[in-house]
């Protein structure tokens, strides 16, 4: 065989193994496969709260000492002290919640736990105890840690307990109560 001859048969083994590679390991059509996915996404209404009643005790005089209970209904009853129709009004605070349809959301109370005054150079404090309810039942003890909405809203009532000293000093008394609300 003469080396014009070699080489041609050569060049076809080549081209011929060449067709075939291609053939079975070119072709990624015969081999592949694909799928798809929709992607998504849902924006919700994000959670507020809004104030919309302070929480009052009105006026009392300390007596001999005790407490005054103003319930989430904002009814309020005292015991050892004197109670006065003089000055402001009794009156339990509500927080409107809104956000998303019927979602679930938890509730942390945070703030003051006493009231003060400046009367009398050393801050004269009186404690206070958070009672907190959702229909505004007249609870006058619990914290609700827990709401769901309806219809995207719900309010959340506060009310507390003071406790009196038979010394405490005469004096407009003040505090803060945060209610933060988060989606569950």
């Amino acid at each position: 065989m003469n080396a014009a001859t070699f080489s041609r048969t050569n060049f076809r083994r080549a081209a011929l193994a060449s067709v075939v590679a291609l053939g079975v390991f070119g072709s990624s059509s015969g081999f592949a496969a694909g799928a798809s996915t929709t992607s998504t996404a849902t924006v919700i209404t994000p959670i507020a709260i809004t104030k919309s009643v302070d929480l009052a005790f009105g006026s009392f005089a300390r007596g001999a000492g005790g407490s005054v209970t103003v319930s989430t209904s904002g009814a309020r009853t005292a015991s050892g002290t004197i109670l006065s129709t003089v000055g402001g009004t009794p009156a339990a605070a509500k927080f409107d919640v809104t956000g998303e349809g019927t979602s679930t959301y938890s509730i942390t109370w945070s703030g003051d736990t006493i009231l003060t005054t400046g009367v009398g150079g050393a801050g004269e404090t009186m404690a206070l105890a958070r009672v907190s309810d959702l229909t505004a039942g007249g609870a006058t003890s619990g914290e609700v840690a827990s709401g769901a909405l309806t219809a995207g809203a719900q309010s959340i009532y506060l009310g507390g307990v003071l406790t009196v000293g038979a010394a405490q000093v005469a004096g407009a008394y003040t505090g803060s109560v945060t209610a933060t609300v988060e989606y569950n």
